[in-house]
């Protein structure tokens, strides 16, 4: 069973020791991106991956290929040409600061990719699931009618589409996000909407900070009320729980019932790609036939474990997870 993932590789430049961005002379660089993260994460559990992307034929690229290559997956329908790599800057937050991001990816290779640059007929006969985000479909207009075509083709020869709704506001507008999420909805089977995603891309008016269980799980219900073919809708959920530390609890809306996690409680944490892990722990599950409350903990505790991992990628092992889920909590569930 192979799961594809299609979505924006990147150069990643961390301002380094935790400085502003105007103190900044040095800066690490990694390659990342939400798509790939998952791919990286699916691949390290076990799982068949292909990340599928446009690059420019530069060495840089060539690297970048190379290293998702290293971790064992099948990045042979990447296209190449374009002009460059899409960028964005860290600024790693401290404390009471969080982080800032700035994009740089405006004429990147993906970016201005058309529908035709990728073998789709290809593409899509070798896979089981789709998984797509909303920052993809925040970039040009051509991508959104890739996406809304790649679902339709998904969900016409039963391809599982998941889909992390993702906004981000550097991007695009809620208003946009919103039209668009309208018309691809009705060919996603599993929709990832975390805490701050679901009133910007859903129009879903909670407060996360303060929302009882209740009120999320209403919520909640309103994604497969208005688009039936999503029988799954998973979120992360952070509320303070003191100057600088959050507790962190997941729900998911499996078929009509309704699961929550353990909650942890994390001091701040400010690295990228919780969301990511937490995504590409789910679709591990759905994929090896994990319980929804098992599979739910299994991905919380991936993006708990994600919190304290450097870079974009989540170098997470599944003895990882385990050791996690049983050191203080021992599951009741098995998978």
């Amino acid at each position: 069973m192979m799961i594809t993932t299609f979505g924006e590789l990147m150069l990643r430049l961390t301002a380094t020791e935790n400085q502003r961005f105007t103190q900044a002379s040095n800066f690490k660089a990694n390659f990342g991106g939400a798509e790939a993260n998952v791919a990286v994460l699916l691949s390290r559990l076990g799982d068949r991956t292909a990340f599928v992307t446009k690059l420019p034929n530069n060495a840089l690229a060539s690297a970048a290929i190379a290293e998702l290559k290293g971790f064992g997956i099948d990045t042979s329908l990447i296209t190449r040409g374009g002009n460059r790599m899409g960028i964005y800057f860290v600024e790693t937050g401290s404390d009471h600061r969080g982080s800032n991001v700035i994009y740089d990816r405006i004429g990147s290779s993906f970016a201005t990719s058309v529908f035709k640059d990728f073998d789709w007929d290809f593409l899509l006969m070798r896979t089981s699931y789709f998984y797509i985000s909303g920052i993809s479909a925040a970039l040009s207009p051509e991508l959104r009618r890739t996406l809304l075509w790649t679902a339709n083709y998904c969900h016409q020869h039963n391809i599982k589409v998941i889909y992390d709704a993702n906004f981000r506001g550097k991007l695009w507008s809620p208003a946009s996000a919103q039209a668009f999420n309208s018309q691809l909805m009705p060919s996603v089977d599993i929709c990832l909407a975390n805490d701050v995603d679901l009133k910007p891309a859903f129009g879903l008016s909670i407060d996360p900070s303060q929302a009882t269980a209740d009120e999320i799980e209403q919520t909640l219900r309103q994604i497969p009320k208005a688009f039936p073919n999503c029988q799954q809708v998973a979120s992360i959920f952070r509320k303070p729980a003191g100057p600088s530390t959050q507790k962190w609890f997941a729900t998911l809306l499996d078929h009509h019932q309704f699961f929550t996690s353990q909650t942890y409680e994390t001091t701040a944490h400010h690295e990228i790609g919780a969301g990511d892990a937490f995504g590409g722990a789910l679709t591990h599950g759905i994929l090896n036939g994990f319980t929804p409350q098992y599979r739910l903990d299994y991905a919380l505790a991936a993006a708990i474990l994600k919190l304290s991992i450097a870079g974009d990628y989540p170098l997470i092992t599944d003895s990882d997870i385990q050791a996690l889920l049983t050191k203080d909590n021992p599951p009741t569930v098995n998978r």
